[in-house]
């Protein structure tokens, strides 16, 4: 018997059709879960410094984006936990040790012009992270540039050190060394398992390979992110150092900003392509403006300025790799 029609039956609606149950919550939830393992190893190899850089720049940050909010009289999105991403993501890329005030003025910088300005949570068109990194690197060289060794406390007489990145700039600018290939466990450059793991200098969130592996693998099965970006940045980077001919090219990937840029910050919703196609030109464009500034840039690395180059254009990645509505007809 054919069933009474009703109103209900033709009810119209606009797109999407089609939901996931995904919400922005639990999307920034599941990326401050993936950042666990590599926050926990920041800070069991730079101890307290690591602990109170990642706590006042979560504070600043959540305050900052409650500030903004009151003051353009608009809802809280506390709430939404993107803030309270945003804080440990510029934490992890900082150096361990950092004057505490230079933390809070680039938190401050993150939430604040990074974001607020341009409307709030996915109307920025740089992330705030790296944003306020980049500001950050510029206003405070000398701060931002200086590292803890790896368990300093244990050797009070030798606190800051270079990082792999800077002993391989060092390295390949020596007129005396220009023909050396720098190798893991020589010339400054820590042994594989050191690389792996995150003995090693640099920022609190981007020295454990292993570490930040175990957050995207995480993050792959929450389906947070997809293959496209990690992978095409992380090949460019492989193929460029293979052409290249300098460091072998598992050093690259495992030193410096890399591997936390292809999986949390490049993977970021708001400043990234919408389409397959264009998150692996997106990617690609990150690993090789990375690779050009590690290898002829002033900087040993490149990965956050990178980034940022690619939010510039995203836009254009996005109109170009549109997909064709069915029935289009090209005039």
């Amino acid at each position: 018997m054919k069933p009474k029609e009703t109103s209900e039956h033709y009810v119209l609606s606009s797109s999407p059709h089609a939901h996931s149950h995904a919400s922005v919550s639990r999307i920034m939830l599941d990326v401050i879960i993936a950042l666990l393992p590599t926050t926990i190893a920041g800070v069991w190899f730079f101890g307290m410094p690591a602990v109170w850089t990642i706590a006042v720049c979560v504070s600043t940050c959540v305050v900052t984006e409650a500030l903004c909010r009151l003051a353009m009289k608009r809802e809280s999105t506390i709430g939404d936990f993107s803030a309270i991403l945003t804080g440990p993501l510029l934490a992890l890329n900082l150096p361990a040790g950092l004057p505490l005030w230079m933390a809070v003025v680039g938190s401050v910088f993150a939430i604040a012009v990074c974001k607020q300005v341009f409307g709030g949570l996915g109307k920025n068109p740089f992330n705030p992270a790296l944003a306020a990194r980049a500001f950050m690197l510029i206003s405070f060289t000398g701060p931002m540039t200086i590292w803890l060794k790896p368990y300093w406390w244990r050797a009070p007489d030798a606190v800051t050190t270079a990082t792999p990145l800077a002993a391989m700039k060092t390295m390949f600018t020596s007129a005396a060394l220009s023909s050396a290939t720098p190798r893991a466990g020589e010339g400054g450059i820590p042994s594989l398992w050191d690389l792996i793991i995150g003995n090693m200098p640099g920022c609190i969130g981007e020295v454990s390979a292993a570490a930040l592996a175990l957050g995207a693998v995480y993050l792959f099965i929450r389906k947070v992110i997809t293959w496209h970006i990690p992978v095409s940045y992380l090949v460019t980077v492989w193929v460029y150092s293979l052409i290249s001919g300098g460091a072998p090219a598992h050093i690259h990937i495992l030193t410096g900003g890399v591997m936390i840029s292809a999986f949390f910050m490049a993977t970021d919703y708001a400043t990234s392509p919408t389409t397959g196609k264009g998150k692996l030109i997106f990617g690609f464009g990150c690993g090789l403006l990375s690779m050009l500034i590690r290898q002829f840039g002033s900087y040993p690395e490149g990965c956050s300025f990178a980034i940022l180059i690619m939010n510039s254009v995203c836009p254009l990645i996005n109109r170009w790799t549109q997909p064709k509505p069915f029935g289009y007809k090209r005039k």
